[in-house]
């Protein structure tokens, strides 16, 4: 009954920008937590960035000062806007969110995104 949507990733030169989204839809009651993570091949999935429903932000070492995560509670989105990009920044990014849900009854569950491909290249 719910589902994490990404969009906004592709190829970028090194330097450039790109702004990733992740809309919830579904029977949500309240989100928690977003956040977003990414995973590179041959590598384990890392924290990127989170946010808590009140707005306070973490973000890995390797990003700050580069990538900004947003949200907007309204539209049940959460936003990774990245700057500078390097190539070692190349990963499949996925957002998640903690999140209540009603379904006969009210759940808590952490939900996952498909995955958007970010390549940082030259």
């Amino acid at each position: 009954q719910v589902q994490l949507v990404e969009s906004g990733g592709g190829l970028v030169q090194p330097g450039g920008s790109l702004r990733l989204s992740c809309a919830a839809s579904g029977s949500i009651f309240s989100i928690n937590a977003m956040g977003w993570y990414r995973q590179a091949p041959g590598k384990q999935r890392e924290l990127v960035a989170a946010i808590t429903s009140g707005g306070s932000t973490n973000y890995a070492d390797s990003v700050k000062g580069r990538f900004t995560i947003s949200r907007d509670n309204a539209k049940n989105t959460v936003y990774l806007q990245m700057n500078s990009l390097k190539p070692e920044d190349t990963a499949v990014y996925y957002c998640n969110a903690d999140l209540e849900y009603y379904s006969g009854s009210y759940y808590s569950q952490l939900y996952w995104g498909q995955g958007t491909q970010v390549t940082v290249s030259s």
